[in-house]
């Protein structure tokens, strides 16, 4: 497909409805549980940042973990559309997992094994399977102990040649298939952090995860909050629009912030309408729902949910010419069917690279900043 970017969608695909009806998985009052004076949610540390790399040419952004005692690292893709952390097992023996760093609980004195297995199925179809532990997690210098996870043992053959060597998902407890507190819950229920949020500068250099807050020398002015628009388990807010110059081409839309998701997803027909609005735009792969427009006028698109515009750079918003002479590139919003309603987008990292993105259970918000 010429030398347009590879993409990868890493939301969590699952029945919402069910994962709802758990008991105590319920998404709202999961939110609210961090602030009503729980006393082991007073002994606060305080917070940590941990560097990001660009790999595969803006498909993702990684860091460094480290799991059980002695602590063992892994390469990670952070994801705000799963709640589930995994990482490959040293009883992986497939080729997938040949160049990846594994975990083995029997060299770790803080492992210990749980009942059941653990399966998920991402957006792009991939998916992972194994057994469950729990054991000792640190991201960004922030400890936590007794964290589940899953140390997989079958992984998609597109997971051979990603640089990561697992997932960390940073969405609500109800849509974990583990069914048990993501990462950062666990992190600020045993006062790991201060502050019940953290953030995201995704970047070609200088990017970073933030937990624990925000990190002031990433971002100028205020943050912009919206609030959670359901209890989906996603970060999803309300009330979008999106607009080509000055012009709003389609409204009335929710939207899923999804830092594990390269470009942005809406739904075939509002995506339809959108590219009707940009001369000599044209439906080149109708499977993956991807548009081209002529190379030398790439559109200027920006995002609104009742305050300010946030706009995506004509960097961000061309993934890539179609190759072979063309003069036309693929723009960064795909048409895809998400199974999630026909008023719900999906905003990856296509547009995460033009904000600072603040993930605020604290609020029961997302909000948005200018990048320093």
């Amino acid at each position: 497909m010429g030398y347009i970017r590879r993409t990868k969608h890493r939301q969590n695909r699952l029945n919402i409805q069910l994962n709802k009806e758990r008991e105590g998985l319920n998404g709202d009052a999961n939110i609210k549980t961090s602030n009503q004076g729980d006393p082991q949610l007073t002994n606060y540390r305080g917070s940590g940042s941990e560097p990001l790399t660009d790999e595969d040419d803006d498909t993702e952004w990684a860091g460094f973990i480290s799991i059980g005692t002695p602590s063992r690292k892994f390469l990670i893709d952070f994801d705000t559309g799963s709640s589930d952390l995994w990482v490959p097992s040293s009883s992986c023996t497939s080729a997938v997992c040949k160049n990846k760093r594994k975990y083995d609980a029997g060299t770790s004195s803080t492992a210990i094994p749980q009942n059941g297995t653990f399966k998920i199925v991402y957006g792009d179809n991939s998916t992972v399977s194994g057994v469950i532990e729990t054991d000792t997690v640190i991201v960004a210098g922030v400890k936590v102990t007794n964290q589940f996870f899953s140390p997989v043992d079958n992984l998609s053959a597109v997971f051979g040649d990603d640089p990561i060597d697992g997932i960390l998902g940073m969405g609500f407890p109800s849509i974990a298939n583990l069914a048990k507190d993501p990462f950062f819950v666990t992190a600020f229920k045993q006062g790991a952090v201060s502050c019940n949020e953290f953030a995201f500068k995704l970047a070609t250099s200088d990017s970073s995860l933030f937990l624990g807050g925000t990190d002031p020398s990433k971002y100028v002015g205020p943050i912009e909050f919206h609030s959670i628009s359901n209890d989906s388990g996603f970060w999803q807010i309300g009330s979008a629009s999106v607009a080509i110059g000055s012009e709003t081409v389609v409204s009335g839309f929710q939207t899923i912030i999804d830092s594990g998701t390269t470009i942005i997803n809406g739904p075939p027909e509002a995506v339809k309408a959108f590219y009707a609005q940009i001369p000599n735009a044209t439906l080149f792969d109708p499977v993956n729902g991807l548009y081209s427009f002529p190379c030398s006028s790439v559109p200027s698109v920006s995002f609104n949910w009742g305050g300010r515009s946030w706009p995506i750079s004509q960097q961000n918003f061309n993934i890539g010419n179609l190759g072979n002479g063309s003069l036309d590139c693929a723009g960064a919003i795909a048409g895809v069917d998400l199974g999630l309603g026909e008023d719900v987008w999906l905003l990856g990292d296509s547009f995460m690279k033009n904000v600072y993105s603040v993930f605020s259970f604290e609020k029961n918000a997302v909000g948005f900043a200018t990048l320093r």
